[in-house]
């Protein structure tokens, strides 16, 4: 298993370099730069800025160089957590994002893990209880769920906060609380806040969880292993939960590392329309600005997590399910 891991890691290196140069290009094929952009964002209310003046700004921060400069200018402070310098935030990359980084993956963890205690227990009733009011009525609401995208939702939740309940929503914190201590009544009002998150962002991969949970049951529970256990005289909790479920819930853990990126890019739209502090929103204003390097660490750090959720993805397949061997 080891070793499976380090060849795992070892083929991620070449494949981050190709992501981060792809990335790179993409970013830089509209016209202009960070300077050129703000320039135009003056001009539009009226105000001017001498040429002369950004070919400087240019020529300090680089971005006159020719482009292959500029990118291994870029991936050459990596070693040492270097990402280069955002000029929309006046401030280094790394600086800027590692606050928003430590928050994205908090919700995305919440998020997986309610995806995980609501899909399996709802896909195990309804295939157990196949074609009851039970299975339909969760059916629907799954079938439901994967209509609705999650800033939609999100969308929702912000109006009748707002509008219907009345009720202080968006953020981590209501206002009183945002700048007092921390406190039980403060850590109540984080929950509060959080929770609606963790289930718009959480809610759409729940229900596609859940039909494959059932789909993957009922056709365990047809194997002939199944039968011979029920003719053994065992209990039906016993042969659905040690037996039938073991083995459904396998494929279920490879479709929910799929899953992760779709929680990744929701949450960057989530997290813009609940006033989040994910990077959502800095991503946006960074491809708005051309703030290069800003947007170009983002989309690295997507690959990133992307890449090593699925090689957890597969460890934890091969913990669960014993008939799969890596070497």
């Amino acid at each position: 298993m080891l070793a499976y891991i380090l060849r795992r890691i070892a083929v991620m290196i070449p494949m981050l370099f190709l992501v981060s140069v792809i990335t790179f290009i993409i970013i830089q094929l509209p016209p202009g730069d960070y300077f050129t952009t703000l320039q135009a964002e003056i001009a539009e209310t009226g105000g001017g800025q001498d040429k002369e003046i950004i070919k400087k700004f240019q020529q300090i921060y680089g971005l006159d160089q020719p482009l292959h400069v500029q990118y291994w200018r870029w991936i050459s402070g990596w070693p040492r957590l270097d990402f280069g310098y955002s000029l929309g935030w006046n401030a280094p990359v790394w600086d800027v994002i590692s606050s928003y980084l430590v928050f994205t993956v908090w919700l995305g963890f919440l998020s997986l893990l309610f995806m995980v205690v609501v899909s399996v227990p709802i896909g195990i009733y309804s295939a157990t209880h196949q074609y009851s009011a039970g299975d339909h009525i969760l059916s629907a609401a799954g079938f439901f769920g994967l209509c609705l995208p999650g800033f939609l939702l999100a969308l929702i939740w912000m109006f009748l906060g707002i509008i219907v309940l009345n009720i202080d929503v968006g953020g981590l914190h209501s206002r009183e609380f945002v700048d007092a201590p921390m406190s039980l009544e403060k850590l109540v009002d984080y929950v509060q806040h959080l929770l609606p998150a963790v289930i718009v962002l959480g809610l759409s991969s729940t229900a596609q969880l859940q039909r494959i949970m059932r789909s993957n049951l009922l056709d365990t529970l047809n194997q002939q292993y199944i039968t011979t256990a029920r003719a053994k005289g065992l209990k039906e909790r016993t042969v659905i939960n040690k037996y039938a479920v073991r083995v459904a819930i396998n494929p279920l853990i490879s479709v929910m590392a799929l899953e992760i990126p779709k929680i990744i890019n929701q949450s960057a739209l989530v997290g813009i329309v609940m006033i989040l502090p994910t990077l959502g929103p800095i991503f946006l204003r960074a491809l708005q600005t051309q703030d290069t390097y800003l947007s170009g660490t983002i989309l690295l750090l997507m690959a990133v997590m992307l890449m090593f959720a699925n090689l957890l993805a597969d460890i934890i397949l091969a913990w669960v399910d014993p008939r799969i061997a890596y070497s």
